[in-house]
Parts: structure tokens; C-alpha cells; sequence
């Protein structure tokens, strides 16, 4: 059966990413522009348990995960890339950049954690040698990261998209200063207009991309005619208000760890599950208090969080009460499978 409950004790302020833990499914990581970093328990109680929170100096804008379920990294507003000791609350500033940090990725294979900035660079820290970090300059400023097995997708201003190889990223690690890695695949984005999200297929064979104007494009790696003649985009996230179509930013999206379906969230307040490869909408939940800012999966697949916060789209200058939630959706076997063939 699915189930759905809010979290109790959620951030005071906007939300900017929510991440479930590599090996948990009950471990969630929320950061905040509030400047804190939230650790929950979502199956301790009725409603989870707020386990600590960690305060930074700026609004924070990403978190992640890192070797185990005791270690994450997060980025902000302060230009810094932290580690943060889930155990003893210590915070290690591990680079920082010139602007600030809009993403923090981990990649476990590679034991490679990478960070956006929009400073137009990446910082490629080994962490086998803390404290030591490349820089990649970027031709403009990153939006999105997200990475598959062995690739690193960055969206950028511009429409460009840049798909490097995790292995190549890896190595330059290691040299320290900066480094020039040249990408794998160069790409324009499908999407006339600005990327907002971008999320990489866990099979390694593709990604999905999302706009600010309603719209998510699914495209492969494969850079051959064939699978190129496959990349669609399709509309989504609007609404028929008296005859007007509304449009909605498409905020979210995030890849189902097993059956490789997709959730997007948008502006509306909406959260759909897709099929890409059968290009069908599976369903659509009930419409969030506010925009859905950032969703996140549990690495077994039973769960689904939501971070919901008011966004520009919403046209609020001060943000009312009891509109920042996070919520945990318990999904059924079923509930996130393609359509059969």
C-alpha cells in the first residue's frame, strides 16, 4: 500500500535539495536557505525524527551523501564546498570557490566529489587526499549536475551541456591546480529555454533535462544517429486556467534507483512519475502546498522524498507559515514500474 506523511520539524526556510542516504532508506539529509543542514530519521516516529541539524554561515544550496551514512558535503551561499561529520557535527571546508556553490555531486565508485559553482568552474576533490582539489573552468555558469555510473552531465547557461567522463575527472583529481579535461560529448540542450534540472538514467544509458517553461527532454549517450533519432521532449507542468495555458517551471526530476522511471516537479505543486522509454505518464499525485523544489529517491526504491517550498512562480515576497514541507511517500511495488510492453 502507498502512504504519505510530512515530516515533523521541517527547515523555516525555502528548501533547496533533500537526499536520501546510499545504504538507508530511512536516513534524509534536507538543506535549507535557513543556513542549516537537517538530518532526519523517517522512520523512527510517526512523522520521522529530526536527528541534528548543522549550521552554516550562508543559505546552502546543496547537500549530498558521501563514503557512508555519517558523512555528507554540502554547498552554498559562502562560495565553500564543507564535509560535514554526520557523528560529531564537525564541518571541514574542503575548497571554495569565487561565487557560489549552486551543487555538490559524490560519486562512490570513483570516491570523487565534485562541486559546481557559479564561478563558471568545477572542483574536483580525490578524497583519498583531503585538502587538495582541481579546478575545471566551464564555457558558462552550471545550473545542474548529476552524474551515472561512469558520466558527469553539467547544464549550463546557454543551453550547453557538457558530459564528461567520471574516470577522466578522477585522474585530473588528482594533479591539483587546474586542469583542462576535455568533455566527452559537448551538446546543446533539446529545450529552447533555461535548464533547470538535469538527471542521469542508473542504467548509464542516458539522461533527462527539464526547463523553466514546462518541458522535460529525455535523450541518450549513444552518440549514434540511431539513438539520437530517439530524444524527444514533451510538455508538462501546466495548467488550463479559463482557457490559459499556464506554464510552470519543471524544478525537479529524479530517476526511480530500479525500475528507471522518472518523477518530475514543477511549479505547480505537482510530482508525476514517467516512462521514458515508453514515453507515458505512469501518474500524478495530488497537487503539494507549494512548488515541489527538489525530490530525491531512497537507494532501495521504497521511498520518495519531496521538498516543498514556495518559489518566484508562486509570486509571494514573504513566505507564508506551514508551506516549507518535506514529504515521504512509502510507494507500493508497483506504484513506479513502466507500462508493460
Amino acid at each position: 500500500m502507498s502512504s504519505q506523511f510530512e515530516l515533523a520539524q521541517n527547515p523555516t526556510d525555502p528548501i533547496s535539495a533533500v537526499k536520501f542516504a546510499p545504504t538507508s532508506s530511512s536516513r534524509l539529509l534536507v538543506s535549507s536557505w535557513d543556513r542549516h543542514v537537517y538530518l532526519y530519521d523517517t522512520l523512527a516516529e510517526p512523522g520521522g525524527k529530526l536527528l541534528d541539524k548543522f549550521e552554516h554561515r550562508a543559505p546552502v544550496l546543496d547537500v549530498c551523501f558521501g563514503r557512508d551514512d555519517n558523512e555528507a558535503f554540502s554547498c552554498g551561499l559562502d562560495w565553500e564546498v564543507r564535509r560535514v561529520d554526520l557523528a560529531s557535527g564537525a564541518q571541514t571546508v574542503l575548497s571554495t570557490h569565487a561565487a557560489g556553490v549552486r551543487n555538490v555531486l559524490f560519486s562512490a565508485p570513483h570516491n570523487l566529489l565534485v562541486s559546481s559553482s557559479w564561478d563558471s568552474t568545477l572542483h574536483l576533490h580525490d578524497l583519498a587526499h583531503p585538502g587538495e582539489f582541481s579546478t575545471i573552468s566551464l564555457p558558462s555558469k552550471p545550473f545542474s549536475l548529476s552524474a551515472s555510473p561512469t558520466k558527469l552531465l553539467v547544464a549550463m547557461a546557454s543551453r550547453a551541456v557538457n558530459i564528461y567522463e567520471l574516470d577522466a575527472l578522477a585522474k585530473a583529481a588528482q594533479k591539483g591546480g587546474h586542469v583542462s579535461v576535455e568533455p566527452w560529448q559537448q551538446r546543446e540542450s533539446s529545450m529552447k529555454y533555461m535548464t533547470r534540472a538535469v538527471a542521469c538514467m542508473p542504467n548509464d544509458a542516458g539522461y533527462a533535462s527539464s526547463s523553466i517553461e514546462g518541458r522535460v527532454a529525455v535523450e541518450w549517450f549513444d552518440p549514434s544517429e540511431e539513438s539520437q533519432a530517439r530524444k524527444y521532449a514533451f510538455k508538462c507542468h501546466r495548467q488550463n486556467v479559463e482557457g490559459q495555458d499556464i506554464v510552470y517551471p519543471v524544478h525537479a526530476l529524479a530517476f526511480h534507483p530500479l525500475h528507471g522511471t522518472f518523477a518530475s516537479g514543477g511549479g505547480d505543486g505537482v510530482v508525476a512519475l514517467w516512462d521514458g522509454v515508453a514515453k507515458r505518464r505512469i501518474r500524478q499525485y495530488q497537487r503539494f502546498p507549494a512548488s515541489v523544489q527538489t525530490i530525491s529517491f531512497s537507494a532501495d526504491g521504497k521511498y520518495v522524498a519531496v521538498g516543498v517550498s514556495p518559489g518566484f512562480e508562486d509570486g509571494v515576497d514573504d513566505v507564508p507559515d506551514g508551506v516549507i514541507k518535506v514529504f515521504i511517500r512509502e510507494l507500493s511495488d508497483t506504484e513506479a514500474q513502466g507500462k508493460k510492453k
